[in-house]
């Protein structure tokens, strides 16, 4: 699998939203329905990702570490070393529900997925 870096230094966010996530095995996991951007450093903390649901209905969202995700211009697509498992049980939201940025939030997500925010 060829992961590989983009050459520019900085893309819209209008672009990566929408983009597939899919897991090392290949597997589509969902996509990118908007990222989360510490207003202070302004640096992209969290992708979330919409995933589950049936035919677009009833989908969570699962704010992944931005430092989590590579990009794979074969696929045009984000890969995470994630299991659909993995994802099903992380914290999550519904559409019309998004949680407060805490940083007890924060601290909870990175927690699960083994990373520091």
């Amino acid at each position: 699998m060829a992961i590989t870096t983009s050459t520019h230094d900085v893309i819209s966010s209008e672009r990566v939203e929408g983009t597939s996530v899919y897991n090392a095995a290949g597997d589509k996991l969902g996509s990118i329905d908007e990222l989360m951007i510490n207003k202070r450093s302004g640096k992209v903390e969290y992708a979330v990702l919409e995933f589950g649901g049936f035919l677009g209905m009833g989908t969570d969202r699962y704010p992944l570490p931005w430092s989590m995700l590579d990009y794979d211009t074969d696929k045009d697509g984000y890969v995470v070393p994630l299991t659909k498992e993995q994802i099903d049980g992380a914290p999550r939201y519904t559409e019309t529900t998004t949680p407060d940025y805490t940083p007890e939030y924060s601290q909870r997500i990175g927690s699960y997925y083994g990373v520091g925010i």
